[in-house]
């Protein structure tokens, strides 16, 4: 991916919590990409809430959701024991965050502008 940024394991948690900080109010879109099972949509534009890492269980927690009337629900996506976390700051198509675990499976968070909201399914 251009413009992607690979983290070292002791920069994942200052650097997501930096992420959650930045993307307030945006639509996220959760695909989980497993070499057995395939492609699959986790969540499409659902409203951000946070995403961190958690060291002592050893996690990555992706939080959508739970914002308000028309998203009530905290929607948790976890990935455990990740080996690799990358940041893509490129604007172009859109900001995301790729989440690899020790099987391959790789989870990748898409962040659209909140306006994208009005266009959403």
């Amino acid at each position: 991916m251009a413009g992607t940024t690979t983290l070292k394991r002791t920069e994942w948690r200052g650097a997501l919590d930096a992420v959650t900080a930045d993307h307030p109010g945006e639509l996220v879109t959760i695909e989980v990409l497993d070499p057995e099972v395939g492609y699959q949509h986790e969540a499409e534009r659902l409203p951000f809430a946070a995403i961190t890492y958690d060291p002592a269980d050893d996690v990555v927690i992706i939080s959508v959701g739970g914002r308000d009337e028309r998203y009530p629900v905290d929607l948790r996506h976890m990935v455990w024991h990740p080996v690799e976390v990358d940041l893509v700051a490129d604007e172009i198509p859109q900001p995301a965050v790729r989440v690899v675990e020790p099987d391959s499976t790789t989870t990748l968070v898409v962040f659209h502008p909140a306006e994208s909201e009005r266009t959403a399914i």
